[in-house]
C-alpha cells in the first residue's frame, strides 16, 4: 500500500482536471449564448486523435494542439449553422454529430493505435515551484494544465466585467431585445459557439498529448464530454462554479486510485465509475434545491440559505430556443 501525500493527491487533480476543465469553459460560453452543443464527447474523441495524428506526423506539438482546436471549432461550426440558421432541434443536431465524430476518429486514428509519439512535458515555472505546498500543487505542471487555469479567471472577467461579456450573457437570454438594440444575436451567437468548440478542442489535445499521451481505444476520454454538459449545469452556467465541479470530478477519479490500493478486494471497476453516478445524485440534487417549497423552507435558516446559494443558477432563458429574424 502506497502512502498518501495531499500534496502529489491535489497536484495530481489540477493535472487531470486540465481537459474536462477546458471543455467545461467552453461549453459554459456556448450555452450562456443561449446554444446547447451535445456534440462534446464526440469532439473530444475527435479532436483528441486529430491532435496525436499531427503531432505525430509533424512532430510538433504546436501543429497538434492548433489542429485540434481548428477541428472543435468546426464540428461547433456544423451545430451553429444547423441551429442557429437553419433553426433545426439542437439537442438532435448534437447527438447526431457526437456519435459521428466518435465513429470518424476510431476509423482515421486505427494506425496510430497505441503507438508511441510525443508528449507535453512539465514545466515547472522558475521561483513559483519553490513555494512549500503551492509549488507542487500549482506550478509543476505543463502548459496546457497553466492555461485551464488561466481561463477560469479570464473567462470569469470577460463574463461580468466587460461590455462583450454583457453582450454575451444578454444574447442567452433574450436575442430578441439584443436585435431591438441593433446587435445581430445569430452572428453574435455564432461566434460564441466557435470560440466554445475551439476550447472542447484543445481539451481533446490535452488528453492525447498531455493527460494521457498517446491514441487508443478505449482512449480514456470517452464520456467526458457528457460530463463537461453535466458540470455546465452543475455551476450553474457560471465558469468559477463550473470549474469546481471539474476538479471536484477530478478529485473523485484520482481518489479512485488509491481506493483500490486500500480496498483491493473491490473490483477495480467500480472505482472507475463511482464518479459518473456521484455527479447525476449531485444533479438531482442541485434540481432539488431549486424547487420553490425548498427555498421557502430555507427561509430563516441561515446555514441552509447558504448551502442553496452554493447550488443555485438558472440557466440562460433562451436556452436551446433558435432566435428567428425579425422577433
Amino acid at each position: 500500500m502506497t502512502g498518501f501525500d495531499l500534496t502529489i493527491l491535489l497536484g495530481g487533480v489540477v493535472a487531470g482536471a486540465a481537459p474536462i476543465l477546458l471543455a467545461t469553459l467552453g461549453e459554459t460560453i456556448t450555452e450562456k449564448a443561449g446554444i446547447i452543443n451535445l456534440s462534446l464527447d464526440g469532439t473530444i474523441m475527435l479532436s483528441a486523435m486529430t491532435a496525436f495524428v499531427v503531432a505525430f506526423n509533424t512532430e510538433s506539438l504546436i501543429a497538434g494542439f492548433v489542429s485540434a482546436a481548428v477541428v472543435g471549432a468546426l464540428v461547433a461550426a456544423v451545430v451553429g449553422i444547423f441551429s442557429i440558421y437553419l433553426e433545426q432541434s439542437q439537442v438532435a443536431v448534437g447527438f447526431v454529430l457526437t456519435l459521428m465524430a466518435r465513429d470518424l476518429a476510431y476509423f482515421l486514428g486505427n494506425p496510430y493505435t497505441r503507438v508511441p509519439g510525443p508528449s507535453v512535458g512539465p514545466q515547472p515555472i522558475p521561483f513559483l515551484k519553490d513555494i512549500p505546498f503551492l509549488g507542487e500543487v500549482f506550478f509543476n505542471h505543463s502548459l496546457p494544465v497553466y492555461l485551464s487555469l488561466l481561463l477560469i479567471g479570464l473567462i470569469w472577467w470577460y463574463m461580468y466585467r466587460t461590455p462583450q461579456g454583457l453582450r454575451l450573457r444578454s444574447v442567452g437570454e433574450n436575442p430578441g431585445a439584443c436585435f431591438a438594440r441593433g446587435i445581430n444575436p445569430r452572428s453574435l451567437q455564432m461566434i460564441y459557439v466557435l470560440c466554445g468548440g475551439f476550447f472542447v478542442g484543445l481539451a481533446g489535445a490535452t488528453f492525447s498529448l498531455c493527460t494521457k499521451p498517446g491514441w487508443g481505444r478505449p482512449q480514456g476520454a470517452e464520456g467526458t464530454g457528457w460530463i463537461a454538459l453535466a458540470l455546465v449545469i452543475f455551476g450553474g452556467w457560471h465558469p468559477i462554479r463550473a470549474a469546481i465541479g471539474a476538479y471536484l470530478f477530478a478529485f473523485l477519479q484520482v481518489m479512485g486510485i488509491y481506493f483500490q490500493e486500500w480496498f483491493p478486494s473491490v473490483p477495480a471497476q467500480v472505482f472507475q465509475v463511482a464518479p459518473f453516478p456521484l455527479m447525476i445524485f449531485t444533479l438531482v440534487f442541485i434540481n432539488f434545491a431549486q424547487k420553490e417549497s425548498v427555498i421557502k423552507h430555507a427561509e430563516g435558516r441561515v446555514w441552509l440559505k447558504v448551502v442553496l446559494r452554493l447550488f443555485s443558477g438558472a440557466m440562460p432563458t433562451a436556452l436551446g430556443k433558435p432566435h428567428k429574424t425579425g422577433q
